[in-house]
C-alpha cells in the first residue's frame, strides 16, 4: 500500500472537495462585525439546508459572534472563523445528531500526531472521550457543550491550519470550505476531483495515496458514463477451468470491461486467460487468488461501476486527513486489509496479518507512538469485558478466575477489576505493543493462530492481534545491543512481565481505507466491515449507493 509522505496540502484538496454552498436555519441575531472585517469573509451561502446538508444539524449564528468575543479572538482568527461558518450557513461542522464525525476524530488525530502543543485543550479532550463513549446519544443543536466544543474544535482547526499552512499562500477567509457541507451527485463531485486545476495538481503532487486513487477513478468515472457493465446472471455453484456455462461469457465480458482480462472473447468457456482474470481480480479484491468463480465472486464483480467510484471518492476524502509522515520508519494498519505495514518511508520493509476487532468492538482509526515492548503481559481485562463476560462466567462457576488464570485487584467504577496473569494461556499472548491513547488500543500476541487463516479477521474485543509478533519485537528493538533475538525470546517466556521503553518511538498510523493502490500500482478495494463508508457516503452524496 502507498501511504501519503506528506500532509501539508490536505486543506488544498478540501477546496477541491468541499461545497461552496448555502440555507437559512440559523439566525443572525448576533452583532455583524465591522465592516474592515466583513471585506476578506466569504458570503453566507444560503443553499445549504437540512435536506442537503453534509451534517444535519445548525448552529445560531450568535453562538459564534459569543464564543468569538468570550475567547477573544484576534481579528484574523475571527475573521477565519466567521468565513467558516458562512460557507456552511451554520451547519455545523464537526457533529451531526449521531455525535462526532470522523472528521473531527481525525483532526484530533492530525495534531496529536504531530504533537503540536497549541492544540491540547485538556478539558476539550475530556469531552472528546466522553461523546465517544456517548455514541448512542442524540445530538441536540441547543445543547451548550456541543455549541461550546463545536466551536472550540473549529478554533483548534484554524488555529493549526494558520500555523501550519500559512506559508502556502493560503488565505483566513479560504478556511470555510475545507469541511465537506453540502451533499453532491457522485459523478459531477468525481469531476471535480478531476478537473486539471492548480488545487489538484498541487494536492496530488504531495499525496501520493490521493494520487493514485486518481487514475482508477478516472477509469471507473469513464465505465459509468459508457453505461457501466452488464450484470451477471444465473451464474450457480463454482466454476473452473474447463467448466461450460451462459454465466462465463458474462463474467468474461464484465472483466473486460475493468481491465483484467484482454482481448474480446465472450465464449461460455472457461479457459487460462480467464482463470488468470480471475486471479487477478480476486488478489485485488480482498479473496484468496484460487482462479475460481463463486457466487461471493460474482456478487462482488455485480456491484456498479457508480458504487466503485463512490468508493473512491470516500476513501480520498478519509486519505486527506493522514498526517504528516515524518522521515524514518512508519507503522500502518489497515483496518479492512486486516494487514500491518511496517514501512521506511521508501519501501515496505515487511508486512504481516492482523485481526481487528469485530462489528461493536471496533478498532479505531487513529494515530500514535508506540513507545513501549512489554514482555510477558498482564492483561487488564477491560471494565466492559469483566461486565459481558466475566462476571457472567463467575455465576456458573466459582473456578472461572482459577482456571482461566485471572486474580481480581480490587474494583473499580463498582466493578472488580480483574487481569490475567502472564502466561501461557493469556489472552494477549507473550508480548504486546503500546502507543498511548484514550481508546484503550495497542498491538499484541496471540494464542488463536488459527484466525489467521481466516481471510475476514474481524475477531477481535478492538485490540489488533499480529501473526507473526516475535518478528515485530525484534525488529523494533534491532538497534538494542543489549536485547539479542535469544534474550528477546527468553523475556517473552519469563512469565514475568517486563517493560522496555523504545528509545526513539515509532509512529503508528490506523486507518480505514477500502480502496488504495499498492506500492506496485495495483488498485485494491477491501469490504466496509464497519459501515464507515456507508455512513459517509451518506453525508457526501445526493445519490449514495
Amino acid at each position: 500500500m502507498t501511504y501519503p509522505k506528506i500532509f501539508t496540502t490536505f486543506i488544498l484538496s478540501a477546496l477541491v472537495l468541499a461545497s461552496c454552498n448555502d440555507s437559512s436555519n440559523a439566525s443572525a441575531t448576533a452583532k455583524e462585525p465591522p465592516p474592515a472585517a466583513q471585506k476578506s469573509i466569504p458570503p453566507r451561502d444560503r443553499s445549504i439546508n437540512s435536506q442537503n446538508a453534509f451534517n444535519d444539524i445548525f448552529l445560531d449564528s450568535g453562538s459564534v459572534e459569543q464564543f468569538i468575543t468570550a475567547e477573544k479572538l484576534n481579528d484574523t482568527v475571527s475573521a477565519a472563523m466567521r468565513g467558516f461558518y458562512n460557507a456552511r450557513n451554520f451547519e455545523f461542522a464537526w457533529f451531526s445528531t449521531s455525535g462526532l464525525i470522523e472528521q473531527a476524530f481525525s483532526l484530533r488525530s492530525l495534531y496529536s500526531s504531530e504533537n503540536d502543543a497549541d492544540a491540547f485543550n485538556k478539558s476539550l479532550e475530556s469531552r472528546f472521550d466522553r461523546l465517544r463513549a456517548e455514541n448512542d446519544k442524540t445530538v441536540e443543536a441547543k445543547n451548550p457543550s456541543i455549541i461550546k466544543t463545536e466551536l472550540q474544535i473549529t478554533e483548534r482547526f484554524i488555529m493549526y491550519a494558520l500555523k501550519n499552512y500559512s506559508r502556502m499562500g493560503i488565505s483566513a477567509s479560504a478556511l470555510g470550505t475545507y469541511i465537506p457541507a453540502k451533499r453532491k451527485d457522485i459523478i459531477a463531485l468525481a469531476d471535480l476531483v478531476l478537473a486539471d486545476n492548480s488545487v489538484n495538481k498541487t494536492f496530488a503532487a504531495l499525496n501520493g495515496s490521493y494520487r493514485l486513487l486518481k487514475t482508477p477513478l478516472q477509469q471507473y468515472c469513464t465505465i459509468e458514463k459508457q453505461g457501466g457493465w452488464q450484470l451477471i446472471t444465473g451464474g450457480r455453484g463454482k466454476y473452473a477451468v474447463g467448466k461450460s456455462d451462459p454465466a462465463i461469457a458474462l463474467v468474461k465480458k464484465r472483466l473486460q470491461v475493468s481491465g483484467e482480462l484482454a482481448g474480446n472473447d465472450t465464449s461460455q468457456l472457461f479457459d487460462l486467460p480467464l482463470e488468470l482474470a480471475v486471479k487477478t481480480y480476486q488478489s485485488s479484491h480482498g479473496y484468496k487468488a484460487t482462479g475460481t468463480i463463486t457466487k461471493d465472486l460474482i456478487s462482488d464483480l455485480n456491484i456498479p461501476a457508480l458504487a466503485r467510484v463512490q468508493q473512491l471518492l470516500v476513501n480520498m476524502q478519509r486519505m486527506r486527513w493522514m498526517p504528516t509522515n515524518p522521515d524514518g520508519v512508519i507503522i500502518v494498519v489497515n483496518i479492512p486489509e486486516f494487514e500491518v505495514y511496517v514501512d521506511s518511508g521508501r519501501n515496505i520493509l515487511f508486512q504481516m496479518d492482523v485481526v481487528v476487532g469485530r462489528e461493536g468492538h471496533n478498532t479505531t482509526m487513529f494515530s500514535g507512538n508506540l513507545s513501549q515492548v512489554v514482555f510477558s503481559p498482564y492483561w487488564n481485562i477491560p471494565a466492559s469485558i469483566v461486565k459481558k463476560e466475566v462476571i457472567p462466567g463467575l455465576r456458573r462457576d466459582k473456578n472461572y478466575l482459577k482456571k482461566r488464570n485471572m486474580e481480581i485487584t480490587g474494583r473499580e467504577g463498582g466493578l472488580p477489576a480483574v487481569r490475567q496473569r502472564p502466561g501461557e494461556r493469556n489472552a494477549l499472548g507473550k508480548v504486546k505493543f503500546l502507543f498511548p491513547n484514550s481508546f484503550n488500543i495497542y498491538m499484541h500476541d496471540t494464542l488463536e493462530k488459527g484466525f489467521f487463516e481466516r481471510s475476514e479477521r474481524d475477531l477481535s474485543h478492538g485490540c489488533i492481534r499480529l501473526s507473526d509478533a516475535p518478528k515485530m519485537a525484534n525488529y523494533l528493538l534491532r538497534n538494542s545491543s543489549e536485547w539479542s533475538p535469544e534474550k528477546i525470546k527468553t523475556a517473552m517466556n519469563s512469565g514475568k512481565e517486563q517493560f522496555v521503553k523504545l528509545k526513539s518511538p515509532v509512529p503508528v498510523i490506523i486507518t480505514y481505507y477500502t480502496a488504495w493502490v499498492d506500492n506496485k500500482g495495483g488498485l485494491h478495494f477491501a469490504d466496509d466491515i464497519y459501515d464507515h463508508d456507508r455512513e459517509m457516503a451518506k453525508k457526501m452524496f445526493a445519490n449514495p449507493q
